[in-house]
């Protein structure tokens, strides 16, 4: 473990160095997130608006707004498409010299991804964050959440991230197959801003669909993180949310491995 981890750590600091030194694309970064996060912020705003409860699919207000600005966020750093470096990969030729280094080229991906996590998290979602906890408790007059959440919240995460990371992976061996994904990766993002309850929360479809959407992995990469921050779940539902988010990097992590061992097979070198 400690062996691996020697070999493959230099993938994410490598990742994190390079996103500090472009300052230009870090500010249009920054740009760009908050311009989507404040446009999506006056959409549920205006809803609530025009609405005579005060309550909508389980969430008030204020609830909402912080909904908004906790799920744009957390999807912003968990969702780091390696797919797209897999098709990048494939049509460049540059698959052929990963598979012949003495590494592995699926845990090169995961530690690259984990670099891009990592820099997304501290610069500037940690902010955001300490912004949100100080605006709730001193401006919406709620109450500060407690260590013992946010620390469910930090786990709940992490599996997140894992998930979605080997899910994106599994999306990714399709590049193999048709060796261009660029639109289907443009279809698969859109899917999943609607299936994660990134754009609408998922106490707002029926019930019917909320129950097939808990046997989905599609909530465990935002939904559930940022319920168990707004303090919607109880303890014995985070402890099985946890677990079936758990269940689910363990078997889209097996999916992985026996795809790749299937595409292995029948790997086209394009370009190089």
């Amino acid at each position: 473990m400690i062996k691996s981890l020697k070999i493959y750590w230099p993938f994410a600091s490598n990742q994190i160095k390079s996103n500090f030194a472009y300052k230009g694309s870090f500010y249009l970064y920054m740009l760009r997130k908050f311009f989507g996060m404040f446009i999506y912020y006056y959409l549920w705003m205006a809803i609530y608006a025009s609405s005579s409860s005060e309550i909508l699919g389980g969430f008030t207000r204020n609830e909402m707004m912080l909904y908004v600005f906790m799920s744009y966020t957390l999807s912003d750093i968990i969702m780091i498409n390696i797919s797209s470096d897999i098709g990048r990969d494939v049509v460049d030729g540059n698959v052929a010299m990963n598979l012949i280094k003495p590494i592995n080229y699926r845990m090169s991906l995961i530690f690259r991804a984990f670099g891009i996590m990592v820099y997304k998290l501290v610069v500037p979602s940690l902010f955001i964050w300490i912004g949100l906890e100080a605006y709730k408790v001193i401006k919406l007059g709620m109450s500060v959440t407690s260590p013992i959440r946010i620390l469910a919240f930090f786990i709940s995460m992490f599996l997140s991230f894992m998930v979605y990371l080997f899910f994106d992976y599994c999306f990714g061996m399709l590049a193999f197959v048709t060796t261009y994904i660029f639109g289907m990766t443009i279809i698969k993002n859109a899917l999943l801003s609607f299936l994660t309850g990134k754009l609408i929360p998922i106490s707002f479809f029926p019930a019917v669909f909320q129950k097939i959407f808990s046997f989905l992995p599609f909530t465990a990469m935002t939904y559930v993180p940022v319920m168990i921050y707004l303090g919607k779940y109880s303890g014995e539902q985070i402890l099985m949310e946890l677990g079936k988010q758990l269940i689910w990097a363990i078997l889209l992590f097996l999916l992985g491995s026996f795809l790749w061992k299937k595409v292995e097979k029948r790997i086209v070198i394009l370009g190089g």
